[in-house]
């Protein structure tokens, strides 16, 4: 496994830093299958699969099927449900281990809500709802000809098959989640798939913002600073910081360079966040190499294709996302 040099804050050369992490995706394994060596991956294939890929599970998190479906079974409907859900196949872990698990949610309102969800729906309870919503909302998003369709047959093979090089080393939500077993049902199996991998990737995710001396706050900040992830209002609203909690953290990234007085990224800041993904990419690269890069483009396809379609039914909220999803 390649090994990223730690570069000091405020060290130059962190974009270079980057681009030979994405580079030395190639290095991650000598040969992943008797006739395709892992050179041939190109940089940003990786990071290209996963955009394509990760709507086909998080949709559901927005979706009204998920309150209904978990408040049916007693319990309340938003953030508890979302940290049950996401929790169960893990047990009924206390509040710590999603804290440490979720990474960038406030341990207070974790706290409020784990453990106390366990005593009014078990962790099995939690995820035969969790199917369900899946089944629902993928149902009611895509339609009954997108889901019967060889393409849709196409993908989820394809992302079972890279599923297979998925260890669980270091990667507690991504092993929770794959101990439940395959569905059987070719529905749940994709989604289950497109499950897998963007929780074994969020693993590595944490760690490489822990490479970064990035806490959960200060990851959740300099992210929404980059424009790409949760508008402003909505990663506050969500995360259940305080305005004053959200104040300090952010004064303590001005002074390390990080953020500028207005709140956006500087110079330095962009540069880390650059190798935070960039290592993200190489700790989240070996599902591609085993696919290859003709089978990789092929998954970034499809899973646009019905990314779109997700879309297009509203499964997004531009309120929720910069720029919209």
């Amino acid at each position: 496994m390649i090994k990223l040099v730690a570069m000091p804050r405020g060290a130059e050369g962190i974009d270079a830093a980057a681009e030979g992490a994405l580079l030395g995706i190639a290095r991650v394994r000598p040969m992943v299958t008797a006739d395709q060596p892992a050179s041939h991956l190109e940089p940003g294939a990786v990071a290209r699969a996963h955009r394509a890929v990760e709507p086909l599970h998080s949709h559901m998190y927005f979706a009204p099927e998920h309150d209904e479906r978990f408040s049916a079974i007693g319990l309340r409907p938003g953030r508890m449900s979302y940290f049950a859900g996401r929790a169960a196949p893990m047990g009924a872990v206390g509040a710590g281990v999603v804290t440490a698990t979720f990474y960038n949610f406030s341990p207070s309102l974790v706290a409020h809500m784990i453990p106390r969800a366990w005593t009014l729906a078990s962790p099995e309870q939690v995820i035969e709802a969790r199917w369900d919503v899946a089944r629902a909302s993928l149902t009611r998003l895509l339609g009954d000809e997108a889901i019967d369709s060889a393409e849709f047959a196409e993908l989820a093979g394809l992302l079972r098959e890279a599923c297979d090089a998925l260890t669980p080393e270091g990667r507690p939500l991504y092993a929770g989640h794959a101990d439940l077993g395959w569905p059987g049902e070719p529905l749940l199996d994709l989604w289950h798939a497109a499950t897998l991998l963007r929780e074994h990737r969020g693993d590595g995710h944490i760690a490489a913002l822990l490479h970064a001396d990035l806490n959960g706050l200060e990851a959740l900040i300099t992210h929404t600073a980059t424009g790409r992830g949760f508008t402003l209002p909505a990663a506050k609203a969500t995360r259940g910081w305080s305005e004053e909690e959200w104040a300090a953290e952010s004064a303590a990234l001005v002074e390390r360079g990080l953020l500028d007085a207005e709140g956006g990224l500087t110079a330095e800041g962009r540069d880390l966040r650059a190798r935070v993904e960039a290592e993200t990419d190489v700790l989240s690269a070996d599902p591609w190499l085993v696919l290859g890069p003709e089978r990789t483009a092929r998954v970034t396809e499809l899973g646009k294709g019905f990314a779109r379609r997700l879309v297009a039914g509203g499964a997004f909220s531009a309120e929720i996302f910069a720029g919209g999803r």
